[in-house]
Order: structure tokens, then sequence, then C-alpha cells
């Protein structure tokens, strides 16, 4: 005989959920999935057709010959008509935004007509009423189209500097609901979703989209909570997995291109690679092997084997690459955000294909299926006679750090490799897992994580629509509905660095020279920072803390004769 135990009940969630589905169509359209990916431009840097050794390619037994599909069928719209009168929604003391209205408007730039018809089904403009603690407080918010432009270089929605939460109404409504959830309060959490419902939307400014995500990971929220409730979210945003391998590319080139998000680290990267090189002048006779444990899917490479060519003796006699693939999960909500890519994306060939026009012997390496829990020495081939390299970027921040500390175990490993450097690059914020607060406490810093990828991915495409943008933004809101996503502060990964036998390694005047440069061709509201005491740089965005990067060699312990 089967037992099956079943979970106990939430009452709190299920009344929450009962609302759900019988007092409003809480699903609307902008829960789906209403992108498809035609008429996508041909793909000019990965030339999937050049010639290449097939011993070349090591263990690639994720490669699918199957591209994934995207369901180009629009979704149907199931709008519930519902009318906010200006005085009825409640919020929790928001300091009063700037008036929109205020903002310069280009006239030459009108917005779409999809943009003008979503409008038209909702109020231009909604007020918000604080009346808690006897205290009123009128607060406005406004629709903005979503293509508006703005005629200063930095686009940031709101305007405003990145320190002050004026202007970020979305925040204002988000936490307060999650504190609610988190509380037990029924009134106030039927009440925010309400408000939230009505607000949000995947393509106005960086508020109105911080809404539309935040909104579905709250109801996710509540339905994984939920022991009796059948409300579900079956389709969410484009993100990476739910894309076809070219438009991927095309997406992951075309927001290189626009933010410095990913290329400024990678641009670090590359050069902390070049000058570990140059500092042993035997390494001019070595092999070279990297293993990548990142996000770039490729993108990152390229720059770096063109510059290999240019090193005074030319590049390494190999160049190894083993990348550790990030594992899919059958739940796309448990994946790292950026690590995993579709089905059919083998961006191996073309590294191949780019490495062979560049006169460079390059050899990949792809472990499937290792999980970064699991990963042990031995998974990893190594060589006296190579200079190995251990490249890592946003990956490490999904490891548990309380118990077991999955982070101090996984950089014993890469210690017991005896590598010549690490290179360390993470989100530059604090852990929002379940062991440092409650749900509102992790749910909070998230939501303070997604805004300012969504503020700068605005100012990126000068608030312009596009699938590529949809993509990226629906790929960073995985942060929001995947509990395992644990930042953690620069300084302590710093300290778990220094605990398990590594040692700070100064950037080279060249890596930081090169990233400033690298900057300057972004929006003014970026900027980069040198940390005199640790030697990282870190890359700010208005004022604030997005990501650091670090470098990393063994401390050799140097005995008294």
């Amino acid at each position: 005989m089967t037992i099956i135990e079943e979970p106990e009940p939430n009452p709190t969630a299920d009344h929450i959920l009962d609302w759900l589905e019988e007092s409003v169509s809480f699903l609307p359209s902008f829960l789906d999935d209403p992108y498809n990916a035609n008429g996508i431009d041909d793909y000019q840097w990965w030339n999937q057709g050049q010639d290449m050794a097939p011993e070349q390619l090591i263990g690639n037994t994720g490669a699918s010959s199957a591209a994934a599909t995207v369901n180009n069928t629009e979704a149907t719209a199931n709008v519930s008509t519902i009318s906010v009168r200006p005085t009825d929604s409640v919020v929790p003391g928001p300091p009063a935004p700037a008036d929109s209205s205020k903002k310069r408007r280009n006239t030459d730039d009108p917005p779409t007509r999809s943009s003008q018809s979503h409008h038209q089904r909702k109020n231009q403009g909604r007020r918000i009423t604080e009346t808690e603690e006897g205290n009123e407080e009128g607060v406005i918010v406004k629709r903005s189209v979503g293509n508006k432009k703005n005629t200063n270089k930095s686009t940031g929605n709101n305007g405003n500097n990145g320190n002050s939460k004026e202007g970020r109404w979305a925040e204002q409504l988000l936490n307060p609901c999650a504190a609610a959830i988190t509380a037990g309060n029924l009134t106030r959490v039927q009440h925010l979703l309400y408000v939230l419902h009505e607000l949000a939307s995947p393509t106005g400014d960086a508020n109105h989209r911080l809404a539309a995500h935040g909104l579905r990971a709250l109801t996710h929220h509540l339905s994984s909570l939920s022991s009796s409730s059948t409300t579900t979210i079956s389709t969410g945003p484009l993100t990476f997995s739910s894309t076809e391998p070219r438009f991927f590319q095309k997406s992951l080139l075309n927001f290189y291109d626009k933010s410095p998000w990913f290329a400024f680290p990678n641009n670090i990267a590359n050069s902390s690679i070049l000058q570990i090189l140059a500092q042993d002048r035997h390494n001019q006779v070595q092999n070279l092997h990297i293993l990548d444990i990142g996000v770039s899917h490729g993108v990152q490479w390229p720059t770096l084997l063109e510059a290999l060519t240019r090193r005074s003796g030319g590049p390494p006699p190999l160049v190894r690459l083993t990348i550790i693939a990030p594992t899919a999960e059958n739940d796309q909500n448990a994946e790292t955000p950026f690590s995993v890519g579709p089905p059919g994306d083998n961006y191996s060939l073309q590294l191949l294909g780019f490495a062979k026009s560049m006169n460079i012997n390059l050899q990949i390496n792809r472990l499937e299926s290792h999980p970064l829990q699991d990963l042990s020495a031995q998974m990893v081939s190594t060589s006296p006679e190579e200079t190995l390299i251990v490249c890592t970027q946003f990956r490490l921040h999904h490891l548990n750090h309380s118990t077991p500390d999955e982070r101090t175990e996984f950089l014993r490993v890469l210690r017991s490799l005896e590598p010549k450097g690490v290179i360390l690059s993470e989100n530059n914020m604090d852990c929002s897992c379940g062991n440092c607060g409650d749900f509102a406490t992790g749910f909070a810093r998230r939501v303070e994580y997604l805004w300012r990828f969504l503020d700068s991915t605005s100012a990126a495409f000068k608030g312009r629509e596009s699938e590529e943008r949809r993509v990226m933004e629906g790929e960073a809101a995985k942060a929001l509905t995947n509990r395992a996503e644990m930042n953690e502060g620069k300084d302590k990964w710093c300290d778990r660095m220094r605990g398990v036998g590594f040692v700070g390694e100064v950037f080279g005047e060249d890596a930081i020279d090169g990233g400033r440069a690298l900057l300057r061709k972004y929006d003014n509201s970026w900027e980069t920072r040198v940390e005199e005491r640790d030697g990282c740089i870190e890359l700010w965005w208005k004022g604030q803390p997005v990501s650091f990067c670090s470098l990393w060699k063994l401390h050799v312990k140097v005995e008294d004769s």
C-alpha cells in the first residue's frame, strides 16, 4: 500500500488564491507569453557552416541537432476590465514620485499602435491615497509609453538618482504586499494585488515592468504555499530556454552592445587572463587551460582569442576550454538567471570555427550534467604543462552558504586544482535566501536587484520595445521566483576566498583602463570603482552597486630557512 502524505493546509494562502480565482480574472495576457521570434535577421558573427575537426570538440554530450521552437501563436487576450476610482487605492506610505508629466517628450518618436491600444484600455493617471495613521498623502502614477525617448544621454525611466526611492512606485506596492503575505494580512494582500494588477504592464517603463514581473512572482509564491488551489501560471515571460538558438545568440550580442551588465565583467576577466600569462615568461611555451563557470554562452571568448594572437610570440600552442555547463531544471524557476540557454544551442561549434579563422589551436571540453555541488578535481583534467586559469562569473551565488556551506566547499575544490589564477565576478548585493531573512526581506532584495536591471536596460534600449529586450528582462526576472537565488556582498566573497587559501591580486593598469574605456560607450549613469583594500573592480548604476570583479592567486606560505 502506498501512503501519500499530503501537505498541511495554509489557510492564508488558500483564502488569497480563492479570491484570485473567484473575484477577478487575475491571469491576464501580460502573464502569458505574447512574443514570437519571427523576422529574425541573419546572425552574422557566428558562422556555423565553417569546417572544423571533430576531435577538437570533446565531451559535448549536451549538443542537440534539434532547435527549440518558439510558439508563434499570439496569446489570446483575456483581460478583465476593472475600473479603479482615484481614491480607492491604499498604499503603505510611499514618497510622492516626480510627476512624469514634467518629463520631456520627443514628438518625433510616436508610440507604437500596440502601446496606444494598451494605454487606451487603462486610465492614464491613477491617484493612490495614503490614509494610514491619519496621514493623507497623494501619489500620482502615470502610465508612460514604452518607446518614449529622452533627450538626455542618461535615459533611466524616472530620471532620479538611484540613491533615492522617489519615483520607484512599483517597489512601494510589491514590498508591502510581500510583507502582508508574511504577516498573513489577507485583506491587505488582496487589495495590493488588485492595485498591482491594474498598474502592471510588460511594455511600460521600468516601474510598470517591475510591477508585472513582481505580480507574477507573488502569485507564484502564493501558489507554492497553497495545498488546495489549482491556480498556476503555466506560461511566463520570454526567457533564454524558451527561445530559438539563433535568436538567443542575437539577443545576447545585442544586449552586450547596449549594456555593460555582462560586457564589463567579461572585459575585466579577459584582461586578467592576459595579465596572468604576461607575469610568467614560461607561459609563452605552455598551453593555456581555462575553466569556464559562467553565463557568457561563448560570447566572452572571441575577444580573448583575438587578443592572444596579438601577444608577442603569438598564441599558446594549445588553448583548452573546459566548460562546466549549468544543469537545466524541469522548473525554470529553479534555474540560475542567465545560465541555461535554449535546447540546441551549441556555441562550441561557433567558437571552434572562429578559432580556426584566427589560426588558434582550440580544444573544447563541455561537462554536462555536473552540478557545481558535485564537481570534483578529478572531473577537470589538468596537466603540469599548462597554465590553468579559472573564470567563474554569476554562478556561485546559486550555491547554498549556510548548512551545508556549498560555496566554501566549492572554493576548496577550486583551490585543490592549484590554478595560476581565479577570476571571480558576482552580484554585489545582500543575500536573499530564507536563512538570511523571511520571505518579505528576501523578496525586497530580489526586487532591488531586478529594479537595477530593468532601469539600466530601459536606458540601454532608450525606452524602445524589442524582443531582444524582453528576453533579457524575462531571464533576469527569474530572480524573483527562484528561491535558491542567493546573492552575497563583495566583502563576504573576499573573506571566503581568503579563508580557503587564496590571496587577492591587484588588477593591472591595462585591465582597469580597458574597463573604463569600455564603459564610456554606455549610458553615463554607469560607473566603475576600484577598491583599494581588496583590489576589486566594481560596477555601479546610478550610485548603487551592481557587481564586482576580483582576481585571486594561491596563497603560498614561505617558510623561514
